[in-house]
């Protein structure tokens, strides 16, 4: 994994917007309507193209594929593993934090994201077709792309335990290993294929506020540890180096009051056998997050990879409060641990539509323009 040697790389979480017309056929087969399945395999691929693309003219160093070919970050695991079934959802997912507020009307534009996965048989590895598809499309589009390096995002153990309703295993905690086992296949596989792996676990942090809201902080750390060392277990055999941790509170427009702090939770993020930890620090809620590194000593070899564009709002961040926010970081833990990036995907699903497309990647450019005055400072 490259590290900030001579400027501040950039990167982002992954998920990106997805055409019109794409998420039409995405929306279709989510839906189990007919669709053109074909013609979904080539909107995927011309649509990977054209998402590096425009990572490059954001100037984006370290990219991914946008995952254009997943209805969600979580959701496209029941194209992966067997075990798994869709079933509409009946009601809106809550959190605490929103009920603290009834007048509280979040916008939520998602229909893909109206269905819900149910583990209702073994899970297990399915075919690979899916997976492969995704590391082949992934590999022609970057043929002669200017990147620095490229990772693909794959969903933890933990927070499928957090999204999927368990109706088949005795407990939650065999469910939980149980998808370690399936995911250590998809892990293993996007490594070998080349890519950085970056592991999705909002779980971490915002399961206190979506699962856990009334557990005191000692037992939530207990939840979290159990589902780190699941992640480990699914680690087994990878390099640290090769896998990047991220981390965050929901993306999504709320209060966030309840979030757990940083500090209550970090020494266990510590424990996962990873070479980057990913975590917010733009976000309203999070932005002074960088003085927990006062007095917290980041792991030697623990590159930190930091949000300083907020994926919850359509305003454009000046590239001098990115570049603040950087510097902030980079004078406590040093210029070289630190990778700018954005607090969370701005697709998380495919047809989420909170920050206007054309906004997400004028944020990407003010990302990288903020990245490359923190290099002035912190390299003059």
């Amino acid at each position: 994994m490259k590290r900030s040697t001579d400027r501040i790389l950039t990167t982002h979480t992954g998920s990106l917007a997805r055409p019109a017309d794409l998420i039409d056929l995405l929306r279709a087969k989510e839906a189990g309507e007919s669709y053109d399945a074909a013609a979904l395999a080539e909107r995927v691929r011309s649509s990977v193209a054209e998402v590096v693309q425009k990572q490059t003219d954001a100037g984006v160093d370290v990219v991914s594929d946008g995952e254009e070919s997943k209805p969600g970050f979580a959701n496209y695991i029941k194209d992966h593993l067997t075990g798994f079934v869709t079933r509409e959802r009946t009601q809106s997912r809550s959190f605490a934090d929103q009920a603290d507020f009834p007048d509280f009307r979040p916008l939520e534009t998602s229909t893909i994201g109206s269905w819900r996965l149910v583990c209702n048989g073994p899970v297990a590895p399915g075919d690979g077709a899916a997976l492969q598809a995704d590391l082949a499309n992934f590999s022609a589009a970057l043929e002669g792309a200017p990147v620095t390096e490229a990772f693909m995002p794959a969903i933890s153990p933990g927070t499928l335990s957090q999204n999927v309703s368990n109706e088949h295993y005795d407990s939650d905690d065999a469910f939980l290993f149980a998808v370690a086992d399936a995911m250590a296949h998809e892990y293993k596989a996007i490594v070998d294929a080349g890519f950085l792996l970056q592991i999705d676990s909002p779980d971490l942090a915002m399961g206190k506020n979506a699962q856990f809201p009334d557990a005191s902080v000692d037992e939530f750390r207990a939840v979290i540890d159990r589902r780190v060392e699941a992640l480990n277990h699914a680690l087994a055999g990878i390099p640290a180096d090769r896998v990047r941790h991220h981390i965050c509170w929901g993306n999504y427009e709320g209060p966030h009051h309840r979030d757990i702090e940083l500090r209550d939770i970090v020494d266990v993020l510590f424990k996962a056998n990873v070479g980057a930890m990913y975590i917010e620090g733009a976000s309203p809620r999070h932005g002074h997050d960088w003085k927990v590194f006062e007095d917290v000593k980041l792991p030697k070899d623990l590159t930190l990879i930091v949000g300083v564009i907020d994926t919850k709002t359509n305003i454009i961040e000046h590239p001098g409060l990115v570049a603040d926010r950087i510097v902030n970081y980079a004078n406590l833990i040093g210029r070289e641990n630190v990778i700018a990036g954005t607090d969370c995907g701005f697709g998380t699903a495919a047809d989420r539509t909170r920050v206007a497309p054309s906004i997400s990647w004028a944020k990407l450019k003010a990302m990288s323009d903020g990245a490359a005055l923190a290099s002035q400072e912190l390299w003059r």
